[in-house]
């Protein structure tokens, strides 16, 4: 009797969001805290941030700590690989589309 070999997980390449609390409290900051410095009426609004995209308060929470965003979350950064589109700040691919009445703008692929 042969068991199956199943293929192994590839590793996460985010950070894990305990590492970037973690890293915020070597850097003497709390996520309350930032809200706060930054003006959020809620003190839990930037923990939004370590659970899906949200490029604003990716930048704020990578600035506290002092790296950039793409460092903490590649996956959401990551690089286009379509031969004809152009990669943006968040990873997804683009094309140049033709408008008539402004000339060339940018489509999600």
């Amino acid at each position: 009797m042969s068991k199956q070999r199943r293929p192994k997980k590839a590793a996460r390449l985010d950070w894990h969001r305990a590492d970037i609390v973690a890293a915020l409290h070597k850097a003497d900051w709390t996520l309350r805290r930032l809200c706060k410095h930054h003006g959020y009426a809620s003190p839990t609004t930037l923990t939004h941030a370590l659970d899906r995209p949200w490029p604003k308060g990716e930048r704020l929470i990578a600035e506290a700590i002092g790296v950039s965003p793409e460092v903490i979350w590649p996956s959401r950064y990551r690089k286009c690989t379509a031969k004809a589109g152009v990669s943006n700040e968040m990873g997804t691919c683009s094309q140049q589309v033709p408008n008539f009445e402004a000339g060339f703008v940018e489509q999600a692929a």
